[in-house]
């Protein structure tokens, strides 16, 4: 088997930390961990600011990577859901982890970007 490692030039572990750290796959894997199955105007709906184009990006690259499966159902209009996978319920606990951490220390993060921004701005 061979071994990955993220810091190594052209691992492809690299590329997937790259798609799943994406804002919109973030909460796209969030929505459906809490929500379970959804179909794609409710997720729109629920991820304010997503345009369709970047959900639909963001669902067929989780859906490649086998985190998201899609499920066209054989209807007038046709009737299309999204729900994780079991590999993609791997990612729930992780994720919301992440997503608490930054609720808890967005307000220290603000801060110090408007530290930093004020030190360069005296700089210039």
């Amino acid at each position: 088997m061979p071994s990955f490692d993220p810091y190594d030039r052209g691992c492809p572990s690299r590329d997937l930390l790259d798609q799943i750290g994406s804002k919109w796959a973030v909460l796209v894997l969030g929505e459906l961990g809490r929500n379970g199955t959804s179909r794609f105007g409710r997720l729109r709906q629920a991820l304010a600011g997503v345009s369709e184009k970047m959900l639909t990006q963001t669902l067929r690259t989780l859906e490649r990577d086998g985190l998201v499966s899609r499920t066209v159902y054989p209807e007038v209009p046709p009737r299309v859901e999204y729900e994780l996978t079991a590999l993609g319920q791997t990612l729930r606990e992780p994720l919301k982890a992440l997503t608490e951490w930054s609720v808890l220390h967005i307000e220290e993060v603000i801060t110090a970007r408007e530290q930093y921004d004020d030190r360069t701005e005296r700089t210039r």
